[in-house]
C-alpha cells in the first residue's frame, strides 16, 4: 500500500522548489497593476474599456502564444524557455514605470512647436502633426499597453515550462501534490504583488510600487537560471516531429482547459478587474486603507486562500481513486463564493466571499492539472499545457473587457451572481469531457495509461514501452 504523501515541502523535489522560488518573484509584477490601474486610469484619463483591455492584454498575448510555447517545450526542453520567459517579464514590468514616468503630451507642446517642418509630397509635417506624434509616444496607456503585451509573451513559456517540469518529476501518486504545489507557488507571487500593489501605493506613491516589483521580477530569471536545470529529455524522433503550431486538441486537453476557462472568467477577468471598484462604491475599508490597499489586501487574501487549497486539493486527490469527485466538490464552493460576494455589504461578508472564490478556484487547480496529466502521454505535456492555458487566457481576457462596462450599467450584484453560475456549467463541461474520455465520470489516477495500453496495439501515436 502506498503512503500518503507528507505535507512537508522538503519531500518534494528540488527543481520544484526552484521553480515555485522563481515564479514567486515574477509574480510581483503580474499583481502589482491590479490595485493601481483601475483608480489611476481616471486619474490619467484612461477609459474603463481601455483599463479593461490593458489588464486583459496580457492573456490575449498569451492565446496566440500559449500553443507555440507548448511545443517549443516539447521539442527543445523546459529549461531555456523557462529562463528566457521569467526575464522577458522582468522587463514587461519595467514599462509599467516608463508608462507613469513620461511626462505629459501637453508639456511637450513648446518642443512639437519648435520641431523643424515640412511636406514629403501631398504629406505635410508641422507643429500638429509632431505634436500627435509625440502624445502616442508619451500616453501612459501605450505604454502599459506594451508592457502587458511583453508580459503575456514571457509568461506563456513560464506557464507551459512550469506545468510541465511538474509532471515531468511526477507519477500518477504525487501528480496532484507536484502540481498543486508548483500552480500554489506560482500564484502566490500574485498576492504579493496585490499587497505590494495596493499598500506601497498608498504609502510611497505608484512608481515606487513599480519599481520594487521589476526588481523581484528581474531576480526571478537569476534564480531560475542558476537553480533550474533540464527535465524534459525526449528523442531526436520526438523532437523533429513537433511543429510551432502543433495545438493539442485531444478531449483531455480541451475539456480540462474549458473548465479552466470559465474559473478564469470569473476569477480574475471579472473579480479581480472590478473589485477595487466595488468598495469605492460600498465604502469598505480595512485599516483605514483607501480602496486601492483595501483591495489589494482582499485579492491577497483571496489567492493565498487560492494557493493554499491547490496544494490541499492536489495533495488529497493523490490520496483518493478518483480525482473528479474533489473537482466538482471545489467547483460548488466557487459557486457559494460568487452567491456571497453579490450580497456582501460589510468587510466580514466580503472576507469570506473572497476567502470562498480563492478556496473554489484553487482547489480545482491542483486536481485539475493532476487529472490532464493523467490522461496525456508524457511527451505531448508541454502542448496540452499550451491548450489549457489557451482557454484560460481567453476566459481571463474576456472577463474584463465584460464585466467592466456591465458594472457601469447593471451594478455589482447581478454580474457577481451571474458569476456564480459559471463554476456550475464548468463541473458539466467536466463530467461530459471526462466520460468521453474514459467510459466512466469517475476515472482512476491511472487512467491514461490504462488508455494508452488499448490505443497503442492500433498503431495509436503512443511512444513504446520498456519490457
Amino acid at each position: 500500500m502506498s503512503r500518503i504523501p507528507s505535507i512537508g515541502l522538503p519531500r518534494l523535489p528540488p527543481v520544484l522548489l526552484a521553480v515555485i522560488a522563481s515564479t514567486f518573484f515574477v509574480g510581483f509584477g503580474g499583481g502589482v497593476v491590479f490595485p493601481i490601474l483601475p483608480n489611476l486610469g481616471a486619474v490619467l484619463g484612461i477609459s474603463a474599456f481601455m483599463v479593461g483591455v490593458i489588464l486583459s492584454a496580457n492573456r490575449w498575448v498569451r492565446l496566440v502564444a500559449n500553443a507555440p510555447a507548448g511545443a517549443l517545450v516539447d521539442r527543445y526542453g523546459t529549461r531555456k524557455p523557462f529562463v528566457a520567459g521569467l526575464f522577458i517579464e522582468g522587463v514587461a514590468t519595467l514599462g509599467y514605470v516608463v508608462a507613469i514616468a513620461l511626462p505629459s503630451a501637453e508639456s511637450l507642446r513648446p518642443l512639437a512647436t519648435g520641431l523643424p517642418t515640412g511636406s514629403i509630397g501631398p504629406l505635410v509635417v508641422g507643429p500638429s502633426e509632431w505634436f500627435a506624434a509625440l502624445s502616442v509616444a508619451v500616453a501612459p496607456e501605450a505604454w502599459f499597453l506594451l508592457a502587458r503585451v511583453l508580459w503575456g509573451v514571457g509568461s506563456a513559456a513560464v506557464f507551459a515550462t512550469a506545468y510541465t517540469i511538474a509532471a515531468d518529476v511526477s507519477d500518477s501518486g504525487s501528480r496532484g501534490t507536484n502540481m498543486g504545489v508548483v500552480r500554489g507557488g506560482i500564484t502566490m507571487g500574485f498576492p504579493a504583488g496585490l499587497v505590494l500593489g495596493g499598500i506601497v501605493s498608498s504609502l510611497a506613491g505608484n512608481v515606487a510600487a513599480f519599481v520594487v516589483a521589476a526588481a523581484f521580477a528581474l531576480l526571478a530569471s537569476v534564480v531560475a537560471y542558476r537553480l533550474v536545470p533540464e527535465t524534459h529529455v525526449t528523442t531526436d524522433g520526438e523532437k523533429q516531429s513537433v511543429r510551432p503550431w502543433d495545438i493539442d486538441t485531444s478531449t483531455p486537453a480541451v475539456t480540462v482547459g474549458l473548465v479552466n476557462f470559465g474559473l478564469m472568467f470569473a476569477y480574475i477577468g471579472a473579480l479581480f478587474a472590478t473589485l477595487v471598484l466595488f468598495l469605492a462604491e460600498t465604502d469598505v475599508s480595512l485599516l483605514g486603507l483607501a480602496p486601492q490597499g483595501t483591495s489589494g489586501l482582499f485579492m491577497a487574501g483571496t489567492v493565498v486562500s487560492a494557493a493554499v487549497f491547490m496544494f490541499a486539493g492536489g495533495r488529497f486527490s493523490d490520496t483518493r481513486e478518483s480525482r473528479t469527485p474533489i473537482l466538482l466538490g471545489f467547483l460548488v464552493v466557487s459557486f457559494a463564493g460568487f452567491l456571497l460576494l453579490a450580497r456582501a455589504d460589510s468587510s466580514l461578508d466580503l472576507g469570506l466571499a473572497c476567502v470562498a472564490i480563492g478556496a473554489g478556484q484553487g482547489g480545482t487547480s491542483g486536481p485539475m492539472m493532476a487529472l490532464l496529466a493523467d490522461l496525456t502521454p508524457d511527451e505531448r505535456m508541454g502542448r496540452a499545457s499550451g491548450t489549457n492555458n489557451v482557454f484560460g487566457d481567453v476566459g481571463g481576457g474576456l472577463g474584463p473587457m465584460v464585466s467592466l462596462p456591465l458594472v457601469e450599467s447593471v451594478g455589482f450584484a447581478p454580474v457577481y451572481a451571474a458569476c456564480a453560475m459559471v463554476p456550475l456549467v464548468a463541473g458539466i463541461a467536466l463530467l461530459v469531457g471526462v466520460r468521453r474520455e474514459t467510459g466512466t465520470f469517475v476515472p482512476g489516477r491511472d487512467a491514461g495509461e490504462s488508455t494508452a495500453e488499448e490505443d497503442e496495439p492500433s498503431g495509436g501515436e503512443v511512444a513504446p514501452t520498456d519490457a
